[in-house]
């Protein structure tokens, strides 16, 4: 049913399906249209809100599920993943100009108050789904990797919102996949990893939560940026060597590369040592949002 492509680090490069992270963007919006029609909850902060926080989430994750699968289909350069996410940051704009308790700043301990005004709603918002977006699609290519450090962002943005129903069968069903993932069953794909990143950046809006969504993300703008500044500057992209057992690199062009630089390390190693830094992050996040 659905399409197979090699685990490239694993011994014979067996053949895992690919692209279930389709199965995740139909579940979530089964379960927010479900939210939504049993009038359990319309907004996060103000019920007697006219625009629906279930519906605004469903549709920003039906459009990451779609820019997804155009790009497992098609192999979409850069230029459009990168622009492509704006267009789902229509809705949540909309949610926001909607929404009478929306705070257009934020706040920063021993800093203070940044206020943005009508930015927020037209520049900070569409910049916040697209660089969380596709900095999330960005980190991957290890059996884990995609799927356990969004789960961790997400823990730690429900612990501080107080519309943590609307993650939480979402995240069940996530988690599901992220153990098959583990395991080498599975790949979510493209259309998993941008669902699942539309997901954190709509509901930190949605939710709130820009100062700890901003702390949460900080490996992955990491890892972003030097592979962008190698693309850019060296004109070669990060790749490991696996020798049948581990992993090591010869260069330092992300993340993944970074960690395991003259250092061999088996794959679960390496996925363990970076969603430790996200744990790391996320709790950092939380602790500051906490105290802004």
């Amino acid at each position: 049913m659905f399409p197979k492509v090699p685990d490239q680090h694993k011994v014979n490069q067996p053949l895992i399906s690919n692209g279930l992270g389709v199965l995740y963007v139909l579940f979530t919006t089964v379960y927010l249209f479900l939210l939504y029609f049993s009038g359990y909850i319309k907004n996060p902060s103000d019920v007697y809100a006219p625009i629906s926080a279930p519906l605004t989430l469903a549709v920003c994750i039906l459009f990451g599920g779609f820019m997804g699968l155009l790009d497992d289909w098609m192999d979409l350069k850069w230029r459009y993943k990168a622009f492509m996410p704006l267009i789902a940051a229509l809705p949540l704009i909309y949610f926001a100009l909607s929404n009478p308790s929306t705070r257009t700043s934020i706040s920063i301990p021993l800093v203070g108050t940044i206020q943005f005004g009508s930015i927020y709603f037209y520049v900070i918002i569409p910049l916040i789904v697209m660089i969380v977006t596709n900095t999330v699609n960005q980190l991957g290519g290890l059996n884990g990797l995609e799927t356990i450090c969004p789960a961790i962002v997400i823990i730690g943005l429900m612990a501080l919102s107080p519309s943590y129903i609307l993650m939480l069968g979402p995240l069940m069903f996530w988690l599901i996949l992220a153990y098959l993932n583990i395991k080498g069953k599975i790949f979510v794909g493209n259309s998993g990893s941008f669902a699942i990143g539309m997901t954190i950046a709509s509901f930190a809006v949605i939710s709130d939560l820009k100062l700890s969504l901003l702390v949460s993300i900080l490996p992955y703008i990491f890892n972003s940026s030097i592979v962008l500044l190698s693309v850019f500057f060296v004109h070669y992209k990060a790749n490991v060597i696996f020798d049948g057992e581990k992993l090591s690199s010869e260069h330092r062009r992300s993340l993944i590369t970074v960690i395991t630089y003259h250092r061999p390390l088996t794959e679960r190693q390496v996925v363990a040592i970076i969603s430790l830094i996200v744990a790391f992050f996320t709790l950092l996040g939380v602790l500051i949002q906490l105290l802004g």
